[in-house]
């Protein structure tokens, strides 16, 4: 059951609880100011602050991404802290994901999650991992694993870097050169973070858009 105005749930944190739990919960206040996670009879709402490392550095992941497919002619499109729910198996909030490829359904602009069992899972999935990048490197990794995205990425904030894995039948391997985003390097989104720590995004996007014209 949802927590009562008397009961505190335990946040940032995974607590058993059923499908049922889950979605009630994330209609609850305050919690559905969160962001949910479930998988395997286990939830994880969180409601930590999201500080400007996190913010400025998924801005900047999202234009790399954006600006390759543009410039390759890739069909793609963007959820920005969008739901996506298997129901009654999993769901996941990653901070943004793309469907790529020209075979996606545009799923509705609506206030529903997006119901992977009609449009399927996300192409790629992209954790900002601050206080929550260890947990994003293990029980989310699996949940995304299980989901079946093509690939899923987690950014470490304090160190600019990113850890990219290939997913497939279930597993997922480490990659450096993108599946889903043919040609991309990851050493080239890891510079655009390093290189947003001191550039605005106008500068920081001319330089972007040399390189990959």
């Amino acid at each position: 059951m949802a927590p009562s105005t008397s009961t505190v749930l335990q946040t940032d944190t995974w607590v058993k609880a059923t499908w049922d739990d889950f979605v009630a919960t994330l209609d609850t206040a305050p919690y559905d100011e969160g962001r949910g996670y479930f998988d395997n009879g286990y939830m994880r709402i969180e409601m930590a602050a999201l500080g400007g490392g996190h913010a400025r550095q998924n801005s900047v992941v999202s234009k790399v991404v954006s600006l390759f497919a543009m410039v390759q002619a890739l069909r793609c499109v963007e959820f920005t802290n969008g739901s996506f729910h298997k129901t009654g198996e999993r769901g996941c909030q990653p901070d943004v994901a793309f469907y790529i490829g020209p075979d996606f359904r545009l799923p509705p602009q609506d206030n529903s999650p997006i119901d992977v069992n009609v449009f399927g899972p996300p192409t790629l999935a992209i954790e900002i991992g601050g206080s929550s990048f260890k947990d994003d490197l293990g029980a989310k990794r699996l949940l995304y694993e299980r989901l079946g995205v093509g690939e899923y990425w987690v950014v470490n904030v304090a160190e600019q870097q990113v850890l990219a894995f290939a997913v497939a039948e279930g597993g997922s391997r480490q990659i450096r050169l993108s599946g889903v985003l043919p040609g991309l390097e990851l050493s080239l989104v890891e510079e655009a973070l390093g290189r947003s720590q001191s550039e605005d995004d106008t500068t920081l996007m001319g330089w972007l858009m040399e390189i990959l014209a």
